[in-house]
């Protein structure tokens, strides 16, 4: 005898669910397969696949939320699962201070599947594990170099969503990365230099065009500039902040800030809380007339851009901060009434099957500006140039910050001149934006995404993507940072 299939199964839950007296209930059923091949200098060092499958429950009753899960799909399991949550939620119920309200969300019935020319899981293994090998072969040629690395990761998800709405959601989405580093050894320091493509939802062909093998004796040559070269001087410095530098300030001093679960306190013991306050909402200067940062669900090959968040709301574009001025939260279907929306943003995600929905931030990209990049520097008398990720830290309202970089160089009177390092650079994060100049145009724009992005009790793993052209940014504050990369 078959086994029942995941429709078969959903249903019996929800079935289970319309007869409890629940206002609301949905299911995921979700089995992910994740790949990752990771060289450690010119060998392989480890080789790893993971499967993972299992589905999980969550109901609204009386206003409080129950949600239960498993890794045992069978006839039996999926209706005391769902009893479980019912029974969590009654006890919620007994105790909860306000009850919660849903926005409206039309019912959806739909399949998202992520369009790619290579299925990274038909590529063979000696295919992807000889890429790397050479890859790091190419490091090593670079004399100066001690160290490298070099890895890829791919990942599946198939999952089904279905709600006592009537909503049913199928997905097949794909996501890919690649990378490789060197690090040069010089009187006694170490310094390292990487180059990274993006996580993005695309097959295999992302490792492909990005071309390791190309880029491995510039990673190579840059890290040994790097270790010889002079430590800054602390100061006050224009800054040129590359796109994957961007990617991360960008996420960390306005996409968390931007949670609205976080701006209502919600979200206060383990990830801290935000400055951008409800009252702030269309008025508060966040950054120049330069600074347009838009949340964008829909743009292809994002990480948030799934279709449908795991409330079973559609993907969305709209503004967090339209030339300068904070104007939208990320929200999800519970948090969005609370300031007098009627719909939520689509931005509520969870990590796995066994994990609850919350908010998380968006794909929120600088929208570009009108320069080059030539005309960004050449405008510079005294600046650095930055690039990549280092470092970083940023208080629990991510009001006040620093950040390192993966790369530093020294602009002059308009030339972008010899590499530093130990750069850091610190600031109050409306002060920061507000000191953004100028933005380069479409054609620089690049992507860069994070699959790492932590918050919840427990802890949860968020995926988006931010993309940015080239930025200048006025009289920043840059200190020493001794080993800062």
């Amino acid at each position: 005898m078959s086994s029942p299939s995941w429709d078969e199964f959903a249903e019996i839950a929800l079935k289970r669910l319309a007869v409890s007296g629940v206002e609301y209930g949905d299911i995921r059923i979700q089995d992910s397969l994740t790949e990752s091949i990771q060289g450690e200098d010119r060998r392989i060092a480890s080789i790893r696949d993971i499967r993972d499958i299992g589905f999980g429950i969550r109901v609204l009753y009386h206003g409080a939320w129950g949600f239960a899960a498993s890794s045992i799909l069978s006839l039996e399991e999926v209706p005391r699962v769902a009893d479980l949550a019912v029974e969590i939620a009654k006890g919620s119920a007994s105790i909860a201070a306000e009850k919660v309200r849903l926005a409206e969300e039309p019912v959806h019935r739909d399949r998202v599947v992520t369009p790619c020319r290579i299925d990274p899981f038909s590529v063979p293994l000696e295919k992807k594990t000889d890429l790397l090998l050479h890859t790091m072969e190419a490091v090593h040629r670079q004399a100066g170099i001690v160290r490298s690395s070099a890895s890829l990761w791919a990942r599946r998800d198939r999952k089904l969503f279905m709600s006592t709405e009537g909503s049913r959601l199928e997905f097949d989405l794909l996501a890919g990365q690649g990378d490789c580093t060197a690090t040069a050894l010089h009187d006694g320091r170490f310094a390292s230099r990487s180059f990274n493509t993006p996580h993005l939802r695309k097959g295999y062909e992302l490792i492909e065009d990005a071309d390791l093998l190309r880029e491995a004796p510039r990673v190579a040559n840059q890290a040994v500039e790097k270790v010889h070269a002079p430590v800054v001087d602390a100061g006050r410095y224009d800054l040129i902040l590359d796109p994957e530098h961007l990617s991360l300030t960008m996420h960390e001093s306005c996409g968390h800030p931007s949670e609205l679960d976080r701006a209502l306190g919600y979200e206060a013991n383990y990830a801290g809380t935000s400055f951008l306050t409800t009252d702030k909402q269309g008025t508060f200067r966040f950054g120049s007339p330069h600074v347009t940062l838009v949340a964008d669900n829909t743009e292809p090959e994002t990480l948030a851009a799934t279709g449908y968040d795991d409330d079973g709301v559609a993907c969305q574009q709209w503004d967090i901060v339209r030339d300068g001025i904070f104007i939208g939260y990320c929200t999800n279907r519970e948090v969005a009434p609370t300031i007098g929306e009627t719909r939520s943003r689509g931005s509520n995600r969870a990590d796995g099957w066994n994990s609850v929905p919350i908010v998380r931030i968006a794909n929120i990209g600088l929208a570009p500006g009108a320069a080059t990049l030539d005309q960004l520097i050449g405008d510079v008398k005294r600046g650095i140039a930055i690039e990549g990720h280092g470092s970083y830290s940023i208080d629990q309202r991510r009001y006040n910050f620093q950040f390192g970089g993966d790369a530093f160089w020294l602009i002059e009177h308009g030339r972008r001149t010899h590499m530093l390092r130990d750069v850091i650079y610190h600031g109050i994060t409306p002060e920061f934006w507000n000191s953004c100049d100028g933005v380069a145009d479409r054609s620089f724009r690049r992507r860069y995404g994070f699959i790492t992005c932590g918050k919840g009790q427990p802890g949860q793993s968020g995926w988006m993507t931010h993309a940015a052209s080239p930025a200048r940014f006025r009289q920043v504050a840059v200190i020493r940072g001794e080993g800062s990369g």
